[in-house]
């Protein structure tokens, strides 16, 4: 079975374009999102998750452009990757990607490649930022949520039994865990 999917993302857009090129795809069924933007998670569409259920392997499913099914290439990768995994084959009419064929397949890979590529390098520069900011004395994380002068009183005020852990968890407006990390790294 060839499905055909197509997608607007506003009331005013058009869906004629793309359903004249799918149905001159020979597309079997064509299902269609309207008023739906592509920043929202193509599994999540009301027309694609349609589209999903009537796919299954060997059966294709069409668009007439990349970017009517995801906006990143990581979003690309992952439904491109649910499709292989299902055995589903894609075809977009307007940018050459077939996975149907050899070359189409081919390029697939190549944008599964750059993105793998692309995340890797991303958590290399995030790491080398965080050790560069540690060299330099930064603090990483969270800021604390006592400052040392609070964690001071209520040491002092629960020693001296006038307050419990509760009780200064209240005072201070964090969670009694906190107060007991605080006494515990101060001891």
């Amino acid at each position: 079975m060839k499905v055909g999917y197509a997608r607007v993302s506003t009331e005013e857009q058009n869906l004629d374009l793309q359903i004249e090129a799918l149905t001159e795809a020979g597309c079997d069924r064509i299902v269609t999102d309207h008023a739906q933007s592509g920043a929202k998670a193509a599994e999540t569409r009301e027309g694609f998750s349609e589209a999903l259920k009537l796919l299954g392997s060997g059966d294709l499913l069409v668009v007439w452009k990349l970017d009517r099914v995801g906006r990143s290439i990581a979003d690309l990768i992952h439904l491109l990757k649910l499709f292989e995994d299902r055995g589903i084959e894609f075809r977009s009419l307007t940018d050459g990607i077939d996975t149907t064929t050899a070359g189409g397949r081919l390029v697939f890979h190549i944008m599964g490649a750059l993105a793998e590529f692309e995340r890797d390098l991303i958590q290399e520069r995030t790491r080398a930022g965080l050790r560069s900011a540690k060299k330099r004395g930064k603090r990483l994380g969270r800021p604390p949520a006592l400052t040392p002068a609070q964690i001071a009183h209520a040491k002092a005020a629960i020693s001296a039994k006038r307050e419990t852990v509760t009780g200064m968890a209240e005072i201070l407006g964090v969670h009694r865990s906190t107060i007991q990390r605080a006494l515990g790294a101060s001891a």
